[in-house]
């Protein structure tokens, strides 16, 4: 008696192309490990005061409080560090997922007025309540950021044809002009205000310390996790709502959840450095052309990105105008304006 047996299923060319791809793309979140490892042994070296690697490593294995170079090592220069790493990552994820929520290239929280939101927030609570910790007004960056980006949604879906890409970047460039207007306006008001916001305000990694950072590690923490699970859903959505619809996902309630990660991670990292632009802006594009348009992998390798740009950024600010210092928010400024503009002017962002 014939015995039938069913055909074995080959894995073809295509399928074994991707595993390659894959195990790639593996490769490289190891190796943007590495850079990020190799920065911030740099960052914690270079600055004013150049120091040997003999007293980075000594700072941190085998720590001295007697040693100059060691204290200052341990006491400014990895605070700053471990702070250039979290919120450069926080604030290119949220740049990522707003990115992939709004299907807009050109959004960010700087673009859409999520960081001017907060910056105002904080600044009602120094100029009102007299509030000077970070630990203390985090709340009203939480709570600026939420009201900015609801008021710039609004806006956008204002007129025939709902929430249009364009649409949204240009209420998010009024509200963020607007509340920068505001924000300045307290701190001339106010020379106390002034005191305690002019380091801030341009967006700053220096003079914090590590307790500020774990006031809002609980916000950041949770909201990079799940954000890791979002690629899929921004897969989708990437497709259009109509189509998000019909393969059955809820778009309102993932553009809820996206949108509440992206305040939170943004209020966090603004209440910590302040606003700092150009990273939630120029990462995703970044970590798009490194691991192509899927989310699931765009969101790890824009962490790793931004958390190296912003650290690298800060380097360069302290070597550059040494003996002095320039603050990263400016040094990001430079480096993020013709970047938005290069990025502007593509045909295809263009269409």
């Amino acid at each position: 008696m014939a015995v039938s047996v069913a055909p074995q299923s080959i894995p073809g060319p295509g399928h074994r192309s991707r595993i390659f791809v894959d195990m790639l793309r593996v490769l490289g979140l190891f190796a943007g490990l590495a850079l990020l490892i190799l920065a911030g042994l740099m960052s914690l070296r270079f600055g004013s005061l150049e120091l040997s690697t003999r007293d980075a490593w000594n700072a941190i294995f085998h720590y001295n409080p007697d040693v100059y170079e060691q204290t200052i090592v341990r006491q400014m220069r990895v605070p700053r560090t471990v702070i250039a790493l979290v919120v450069g990552g926080s604030l290119a994820v949220a740049g990522t997922i707003m990115q992939g929520v709004t299907r807009n290239p050109l959004a960010g929280p700087s673009i859409l007025g999520v960081s001017s939101g907060a910056s105002f927030g904080v600044a009602i609570a120094v100029y009102s309540l007299g509030l000077t910790n970070n630990n203390q007004y985090v709340w009203f960056a939480f709570a600026g950021a939420m009201l900015a980006s609801i008021v710039v949604f609004i806006i956008g879906s204002a007129g025939g044809g709902g929430a249009t890409p364009v649409k949204l970047a240009l209420a998010g460039v009024v509200i963020s002009a607007l509340l920068g207007s505001w924000t300045s306006a307290l701190l001339l008001l106010s020379q106390e205000t002034m005191d305690n916001m002019r380091f801030w305000v341009v967006g700053s990694v220096a003079g914090r310390s590590l307790d500020v950072l774990k006031g809002v590690l609980p916000f950041i923490i949770p909201c990079l996790i799940v954000s890791m699970f979002l690629g899929h859903q921004l897969n989708v959505l990437s497709m259009g709502d109509e189509n998000a619809r019909a393969l059955g996902m809820n778009t309102s309630r993932v553009r809820l959840i996206s949108s509440l990660i992206v305040v939170l991670l943004t209020g966090a990292a603004v209440s910590v450095a302040g606003p700092i632009g150009f990273v939630g802006l120029a990462t995703p594009h970044i970590a798009r052309a490194i691991v192509g348009a899927d989310y699931r992998w765009v969101l790890p390798y824009s962490f790793l990105t931004g958390s190296l740009l912003l650290t690298t950024a800060d380097i360069l600010g302290r070597v550059v105008t040494r003996p002095s210092e320039l603050q990263v928010g400016i040094v990001m400024a430079f480096v993020g304006a013709p970047f938005l503009i290069y990025l502007a002017r593509k045909r295809t962002m263009a269409n």
